[in-house]
């Protein structure tokens, strides 16, 4: 395994998922003192792994009849394109 590359993915994704839905979400079961701390954990660790392995495949299966770089242009383009539609509804 190339640790660079498992080093990029981590940050990139830990950046990505830091102050999003899903941590916010996950924030507000862990702030409920009727359940366990640790059911918050294991349920929000299982689903982003879940989440994970289905981006993998995907990814996996999309990268057979598309390339990565155009790939990597529409995953650009989709986040511009996001970007102006929520500064547009601002």
């Amino acid at each position: 395994m190339d640790i660079r590359f498992f080093l990029t993915v981590f940050t990139t994704v830990f950046l990505a998922e830091l102050g999003d839905k899903t941590q916010l979400a996950t924030f507000l079961y862990a702030a409920d003192g009727r359940h366990s701390k640790v059911a918050v954990f294991l349920g929000a660790a299982s689903a982003l792994v879940v989440t994970s392995a289905i981006g993998v495949a995907m990814g996996s299966l999309v990268s057979q009849y598309v390339s990565p770089r155009t790939l990597s242009w529409l995953a650009g383009a989709g986040f511009i394109a996001i970007g102006i539609w929520t500064i547009a509804r601002a």
